[in-house]
């Protein structure tokens, strides 16, 4: 893996690495051999690192709250047949096992974590600039997760409604085209509406979206290009946007197939798409260097994760500290 560690192989070799020592005391164990403190120590260390790995390689096959969810059962089962079994069992002054320990450890945090990232707010990092000048590589943000309703965790289900999406809203999501990525970006049509993007101007309804020049934004990632920013109304909130230009509205050659493909129309000046019921249209900031819904199409409601709201970390520049997001 270029530019960094591998950490999916690292974790395979630490649960490896883990494992091979578990299996080493077993057998040790069967064959009548006392356990000395520094096995006991070994062994304090193999349960988690094991846990820990093994979950964390779970994440190729699974988002993290389905890991978050197994993880909790996995240790309160091993917690509760323990104090309902084979603690029974055990002489007074026998230490309990290094797994039920790890367990008993593990499962309050485990369970906490879980109730808070589902139902509360779930921090992400912002990994490209396709949401320039609001929101920077690097960025650690707040998502609200109940902002919207209450959502079944996993089946992201919703049970319950609080609030709809509003044009302007800085949403996170699952990627329609791969669910187990997400995606963020600003909501520019709901259900219903005719979106129109000509001349790098957004229309809804027919209606030309409100800006006005802002200034220049000075892109180290484009070789420290100045590129023109504005402020953009939509609905009941205004934010910073930027254009590249030289760049047309749209990449007609990145167009890519996508359910209700027959609800838009391109041309070389750009596009329009009527969104369908219970979908919506997502744009990015950094509207001509972003992957958003002129490319890949519509986000179902049932992909929406919550409104992002607060930059809460930017290791590379401390003052984007408690920003909030508009």
């Amino acid at each position: 893996m270029q530019g960094g560690l591998d950490w999916e192989l690292i974790a395979l070799l630490a649960a490896a690495a883990s494992a091979g020592v578990i299996a080493w005391d077993w057998i040790a164990s069967r064959g009548g051999g006392e356990r000395t403190d520094a096995r006991k120590g070994i062994l304090e260390v193999a349960w988690p690192v094991l846990f820990i790995a093994a979950m964390g390689l779970l994440l190729k096959v699974t988002d993290f709250a389905a890991v978050l969810l197994l993880a909790a059962v996995i240790t309160g089962i091993i917690w509760l047949v323990d104090a309902r079994v084979f603690r029974k069992r055990r002489t007074s002054d026998a230490p309990e096992p290094v797994v039920v320990d790890m367990a008993r450890a593990f499962f309050p945090v485990i369970v906490v974590v879980f109730l808070i990232r589902s139902f509360w707010v779930e921090p992400f990092k912002i990994p490209s600039g396709s949401m320039k000048p609001t929101l920077l590589v690097g960025d650690f943000i707040l998502v609200n997760k109940y902002v919207y309703g209450i959502r079944l965790p996993v089946l992201n289900k919703k049970v319950l409604d609080i609030r709809p999406l509003a044009r302007g809203d800085v949403v996170v999501f699952r990627y329609p085209a791969d669910p187990s990525v997400d995606y963020i970006k600003r909501v520019v049509g709901l259900p219903g509406d005719k979106i129109a993007y000509r001349g790098k101007r957004i229309s809804v309804n027919g209606e030309p979206v409100p800006v006005q020049g802002s200034g220049y934004y000075t892109d180290a990632e484009l070789n420290f290009l100045r590129l023109p920013t504005f402020t953009e109304r939509l609905g009941e909130r205004s934010h910073q946007m930027m254009i590249v230009p030289a760049q047309p509205p749209v990449d007609l050659a990145q167009v890519r197939q996508f359910a209700h493909r027959g609800n838009c129309e391109y041309n070389d000046d750009g596009f329009s798409c009527t969104v369908p019921a219970g979908h919506y249209f997502m744009m990015g900031d950094n509207r001509d260097q972003s992957s958003d819904s002129r490319y890949w199409g519509f986000v179902p409601d049932d992909h929406v994760k919550g409104r992002a709201f607060l930059v809460w970390m930017n290791f590379n520049d401390f003052k984007r500290i408690g920003n909030g997001i508009e």
